[in-house]
């Protein structure tokens, strides 16, 4: 089954040119069942970019999704046309009386401030509140999973000497976890980030499951059980080309930064970067989908009806 998202949405093109099935509306309504409501919350400045990355994603998935786009209240976006936000985009105000199978929260470029410093704090302490009765699954990425883990389990991000930024090795701590089925036990997931949450502080965090670190860059993904809510501080998620465009524009604003760890063959910026994490982004977002798929109540209604506050 295709994913369902607006006919106009400029990743649309971009998917069906990458063989993703996309579904126009006429073709959803006729189809008798109900359709996994995902939402992702992009928190990023290049929304386009990044409801792309995570559509491609989604969208590969063997299930019909209903994919929203949401945009906190409290904050107005540079680098997103105006009228993009309008077309596309309800604000998490206007979705708060919904209720979603999956909800994703992806980063954001303001990981050095304190969590009580950022301009829409507040309403991101309301919104993880709100995912406690109102989502099945959250899937949290890099700021959005170190903001989830400290408002929920206070898990303290710490300040990096120099930028981790590159691609990395990654084991696999758990392959019988459902997140990580089929999964190999080493693989490579692209970093780029100036904090980090430290193993140290999980320990005796009830609930939290350790899935994936990387020797050089520390945890990766953590999963919890009785919130169903997945944390990853990398970006699997990423383009072939997104680090590359991280480097270029840092050199161009002559911002001190190292040429990314194990990306561009030989190390060489001129070269052509290969990708060697997108099979495992596809696996891993399957996964999570289909764990929301075998789990989630049929009546949207349920929904976070029995869940404890933990």
């Amino acid at each position: 089954m295709p994913i369902r998202i607006p006919d106009a949405l400029p990743a649309r093109d971009v998917l069906v040119r990458e063989g993703v099935s996309v579904m126009n509306e006429s073709s959803a309504i006729r189809q008798d069942i109900r359709p996994l409501q995902i939402a992702l919350l992009n928190l990023m400045p290049n929304k386009i970019r990044t409801e792309t990355q995570i559509a491609r994603l989604v969208g590969a998935t063997p299930l019909q999704i209903e994919f929203s786009l949401v945009r906190v209240s409290g904050h107005t976006p540079k680098n997103t046309p105006a009228d993009h936000l309008i077309s596309f985009y309800q604000t998490w105000e206007e979705v708060r009386h919904r209720k979603f199978d999956g909800f994703i929260i992806t980063g954001a470029p303001i990981e050095l401030l304190p969590f009580e410093e950022v301009a829409y704090w507040d309403e991101m302490e309301a919104i993880f509140d709100w995912t406690v009765t109102n989502v099945h699954s959250t899937f949290n990425i890099c700021w959005g999973a170190m903001a989830a883990i400290w408002h929920f389990h206070k898990v303290p991000k710490y300040a990096l000497e120099k930028k981790a930024f590159g691609v990395y090795r990654h084991r696999n701590l758990n392959p019988v976890s459902p997140y990580l089925a089929g999964f190999s036990d080493d693989f490579q997931i692209p970093v780029s980030r100036w904090t980090e949450v430290r193993k140290a502080d999980l320990e005796g965090k009830r609930g939290l499951e350790l899935l994936m670190d990387s020797g050089e860059t520390g945890p990766c993904l953590i999963s919890e059980k009785a919130g169903n809510r997945l944390y990853i501080f990398n970006h699997i998620e990423y383009d072939s080309t997104s680090l590359k465009e991280e480097y270029e524009r840092d050199v161009s604003a002559h911002v001190p930064i190292a040429v990314p760890h194990n990306y561009f063959p030989d190390d060489n910026p001129l070269n052509q970067p290969l990708n060697r994490w997108r099979s495992h982004a596809h696996l891993l977002f399957g996964n999570w989908i289909n764990q929301v798929y075998q789990t989630t109540p049929f009546d949207m209604d349920d929904i976070g009806r029995d869940r404890k506050w933990l």
